[in-house]
C-alpha cells in the first residue's frame, strides 16, 4: 500500500531560527531516497557551464530534480540538501544558489541544509556539487521488511573483504 510521505521541517525552540532552511527534518512515514552528489553534467556527461557558476548551479538543480522524479517524488519531497562549493567561487556568487533553489523548493518550508566550502571537488572543473535526501510515497512504515526474505545481512557465501 502506498501512502503519502509524512515529514515535518521546522526550527525548534532553543535553536536560533534560520532563514532559507529548516534546522530539523522529522520523518514519520515514507520511503527514504538518497541522491548522490550531482554536478553540472548533462545526460551525455558533458560539463555545463565551464567556469560559469550560475550555469553549473542551474544544471545541478535540474539533475537533482530528475533524480527525485525518477524515484517517484518531487522537489517538495526533499528534506535535506548538502552543498559542496569550491573555494575559488567568490562569496558574492553564493546567493545564486538560493535564487535557483527557491524555484524548486517550498520556500515557506525549506529543506534542512548544509553549505560547505571545500578546496576542490574530484574534478577541478566542477564548481558545486549537491546531494539530497527525499521522502517519497511508500510503505506505511519508515523501513519496511523486504518481501523477498532478504534481511539486509550478507549471506554466508558473500565475501565481506576484497580478495
Amino acid at each position: 500500500m502506498y501512502l503519502v510521505p509524512q515529514f515535518r521541517l521546522f526550527n525548534p525552540e532553543g535553536i536560533v531560527a534560520t532563514v532559507g532552511y529548516s534546522n530539523v527534518a522529522e520523518i514519520t512515514r515514507g520511503k527514504l531516497i538518497y541522491i548522490s552528489g550531482q554536478v553540472a553534467r548533462d545526460v551525455s556527461g558533458e560539463l555545463i557551464g565551464e567556469e560559469d557558476f550560475r550555469a553549473q548551479v542551474e544544471q545541478v538543480f535540474q539533475n537533482v530534480n530528475t533524480a527525485v522524479e525518477a524515484a517517484g517524488g518531487t522537489f517538495y519531497n526533499i528534506v535535506k540538501l548538502n552543498y559542496y562549493c569550491v573555494d575559488s567561487v567568490e562569496p558574492w556568487h553564493y546567493p545564486f544558489v538560493k535564487e535557483v533553489r527557491d524555484r524548486y523548493v517550498d520556500i515557506d518550508n525549506p529543506p534542512v541544509s548544509t553549505f560547505v566550502v571545500v578546496r576542490r571537488l574530484i574534478r577541478p572543473e566542477w564548481l558545486i556539487e549537491v546531494e539530497a535526501i527525499a521522502v517519497v510515497p511508500g510503505s506505511n512504515r519508515l523501513f519496511p521488511k523486504p518481501s523477498n526474505g532478504h534481511t539486509g545481512k550478507p549471506s554466508s557465501n558473500t565475501r565481506s573483504e576484497p580478495g
